[in-house]
């Protein structure tokens, strides 16, 4: 058995998650430091081109999260169950369909949103000079989108051996090279040409593809525990399933996350151009959450799937309650910090004073309850290594009903954007209420029920 894996089996588990976890929080800081850097120097193209980039980027978070957090899930999670139960050949089979798998989604994505970017983003209220700026901005980012897909696939074929530094590693050096040339390119320094807001993107999508090649140059080495091919056996579906269960449902999950954001953008749309840059640059700090929980989700799903896979239900859901109680701490601090001092993080991008207004409303009031949207997602993650997803799904479901439909009654019973941002809290509360009382209750290995004590074997 590799060290890795065997370390997954019997290693004690917090210390375990925290090691496998820190690269992957170095991953997502790098990352945030790149969102947060290109938003920054957008913001210094107007008002106009921020709410560009606010209106796509709940579109371009649902594929990222889709490729890296919802399949990505699915792929790690179908390999870590395969090493643990000593399946080394069905892994390097998995592999090889996980980047089938992301091909046709990319696919998807591309032809989707270049042919209906406009009305999309018309739906959620953009208008004039900013729906322009976001269709020059979506079109180059989807354009590369089978770029991002490759990328998130094959650092999830990583991820599923227990190896978190080398894509952490492959990701910092990229956005180390994606900080400069972003704004190099959106302003023009030096020998680069001045794209204005497409540079962004056009940055974006080079550092995707430099690190798909590197995953690529790793994973056919030699030196990876697992190796992408089919051992002449040709594609199966069975492989294909395994992966689709968890992640096609884990996408469902994905969905109805940016669909409550594109929601709550369309309802703030009716305010003006001002007040979605200011929504979509408070709702960016909840984005910068999924990353974050990401750091933990991505060791949970490989320590709870190779856990699962060698029969021990126990030890995977200890590590699934110590995964969400870190998630918890870390998501309630960042969100209590946010509402109690908005300006420092909205001022950083303009300084339009109903921009301002509305984003200091929504941190203000959705903030307190982030700590609830953290535990949500790490147990979310924890249920994608089990491959039982069933609900997460409802609570995420559940989210997205009381966000729109409370939303939108409170909108038009009171015409005030804080009422629409208590429905968004209101449905946090019931995401992470319902992922917990579904674990706790024994999801995982059967019907929901509510024993004394939870059996596990």
């Amino acid at each position: 058995m590799d060290p890795r894996t065997r370390a997954l089996l019997e290693a004690p588990i917090a210390p375990t998650l925290l090691r496998l976890a820190a690269p992957n929080v170095l991953v997502l800081v790098a990352q945030a430091s790149s969102g947060l850097i290109e938003t920054y120097f957008v913001g210094k193209l107007g008002t106009d081109a921020l709410a560009g980039v606010a209106l796509v980027f709940p579109v371009f978070m649902l594929m990222q999260m889709m490729s890296a957090g919802a399949m990505g899930g699915g792929i790690a999670s179908s390999i870590a169950r395969a090493l643990g139960s000593a399946r080394r050949a069905d892994a390097d089979a998995l592999a090889m369909h996980a980047v089938v798998i992301a091909l046709g989604f990319a696919a998807a994505f591309t032809l989707g949103v270049l042919g209906g970017g406009r009305w999309l983003y018309s739906a959620m209220g953009g208008s004039g000079r900013a729906l322009d700026a976001a269709l020059v901005y979506s079109n180059w980012i989807f354009a590369g989108a089978v770029l991002v897909w490759v990328f998130n696939s094959l650092a999830a074929v990583v991820r599923g051996t227990g190896n978190m530094a080398l894509p952490a590693w492959v990701t910092c050096v990229g956005v180390a090279i994606l900080i400069p040339v972003s704004p190099a390119l959106i302003f023009g320094w030096g020998p680069f040409p001045a794209l204005g807001i497409a540079g962004g993107a056009v940055a974006l999508v080079s550092y995707y593809g430099a690190g798909s090649a590197a995953l690529a140059a790793y994973l056919c080495s030699g030196r990876a525990v697992v190796r992408p091919t089919l051992g002449g056996a040709g594609f199966r579906w069975a492989f294909f399933r395994d992966i689709l269960r968890v992640g096609l449902v884990a996408a469902l999950v994905t969905v109805a996350t940016n669909l409550t954001i594109m929601i709550g953008t369309a309802l703030v749309g009716s305010f003006g151009p001002a007040a979605i840059a200011g929504y979509g640059t408070g709702a960016r700090l909840e984005y910068l959450l999924v990353p974050l929980v990401f750091g933990l989700g991505a060791p949970l799903v490989t320590i709870v799937g190779t856990n699962i896979g060698a029969g021990q239900r126990e030890r995977a859901l200890r590590a699934a309650w110590v995964g969400a109680g870190i998630a918890f701490l870390l998501t309630e601090a960042i969100g209590l910090c946010a509402a109690a001092f908005p300006g420092a993080w909205l001022s950083l991008f303009d300084s339009n004073p109903q921009m301002l207004e509305a984003g200091t409303a929504y941190l203000r009031t959705v903030g307190p309850f982030y700590g609830m949207f953290g535990l949500a997602l790490a147990l979310y993650f924890a249920s994608q290594g089990a491959g039982r997803l069933l609900w997460p799904l409802i609570g995420n479901l559940t989210r997205l009903a009381i966000a729109a439909i409370a939303g939108t009654l409170a909108l038009g019973w009171s015409g005030e954007l804080s009422h629409v941002f208590l429905a968004q809290s209101l449905a946090l509360v019931a995401f992470g209420a319902i992922n917990a009382a579904a674990v706790a209750g024994g999801s995982w290995f059967g019907p929901l029920s509510w024993p004394r004590s939870l059996r596990v074997t």
